[in-house]
């Protein structure tokens, strides 16, 4: 029976110092920490970025080909495993958000819309003459890392801090989430859907709790992500549900009544209609 462990800073950094922040180049990170390569999740925010090579990150069921400029940025709690050819490079970071937050106090690691929402795509590429906006800045990062400075830790975080402005700019540049007055809405709906969406699956209640009518909140998703307010939750949902069957110390049964079915059956049925096969026959294909 195996269960998916979830990894604090701490399972990578020694550091006493920098206990919630760890930096490192990925061929040195993988030669230490072999076991990434197996699903697994985090309770801290991880961005990757390959500068070379090639392979596959699998990021909560979704696919994507790693490549040259191949840049990812995952929220706690997200499910991922990679698998990487042999000339792999790159840098991984991994930090806590309460570090991120203490440090720049007014600023917000969730200010910065590629944290918004599970909805959003991890992924970015840095084109070639995109690189050199961003390179210099994981390298300077790693560099600091490895020696005492005074006023390390400012430096490192202020690095880290610049390296989300250039993914802030790409992904605006990319993506169509634009700073936008339903952006408050929708970050508003995602904190209330984390608190109840095991329960409360009816868009009307969460309409109720952000004070506007099922027709505006059913208008403000379709404009931000192209889905209606019940794709939204029935999103959220069928995503716990599937990382929740990949742990086999819990029956299928157990994974319905976690996520608010009573009734098996009916829990088949939704995760059937929504992702094409049976929750046993994923977990089966998961193995």
């Amino acid at each position: 029976m195996k269960k998916y462990p979830v990894y604090s800073v701490q399972n990578f950094s020694c550091n006493d110092i920098h206990r919630d922040f760890y930096v490192n180049t990925f061929k040195e990170h993988l030669k230490n920490h072999s076991f990434v390569e197996e699903p697994h999740r985090h309770d801290s925010y991880l961005m990757v970025f390959f500068t070379d090579g090639s392979g596959m990150h699998e990021v909560d069921f979704d696919r994507f080909e790693i490549k040259k400029g191949s840049l990812f940025v995952l929220q706690p709690g997200q499910m991922h495993h990679w698998s990487l050819s042999d000339n792999i490079e790159g840098f991984v970071i991994i930090f806590s958000q309460e570090l991120y937050n203490l440090y720049f106090g007014k600023k917000n690691i969730n200010d910065y819309t590629f944290y918004h929402s599970i909805h959003n795509r991890p992924e970015m590429v840095f084109e070639a003459e995109e690189m050199p906006k961003i390179v210099p800045y994981f390298k300077l990062l790693n560099e600091e890392n490895k020696q005492p400075n005074d006023f390390q830790l400012h430096k490192m975080l202020n690095l880290l801090d610049c390296i989300h402005i250039e993914i802030a700019r790409k992904y605006g540049e990319t993506y169509s989430h634009q700073t936008h007055s339903y952006n408050i809405k929708i970050s508003a709906f995602e904190k209330l859907l984390e608190l109840h969406f095991k329960e409360e699956k009816l868009p009307s209640f969460y309409a109720d709790k952000l004070s506007i009518t099922l027709k505006h909140l059913n208008r403000i998703c379709n404009e931000i992500l192209q889905k209606t307010a019940t794709d939204v939750i029935m999103d959220r949902v069928i995503l716990e549900i599937k990382r929740m069957l990949t742990d086999k110390q819990l029956a299928v049964n157990e994974v319905a009544s976690a996520v608010g079915y009573d009734d098996y059956s009916y829990f088949s049925r939704v995760f059937k209609k929504q992702t094409g096969i049976s929750p046993t026959a994923f977990r089966d294909f998961k193995k």
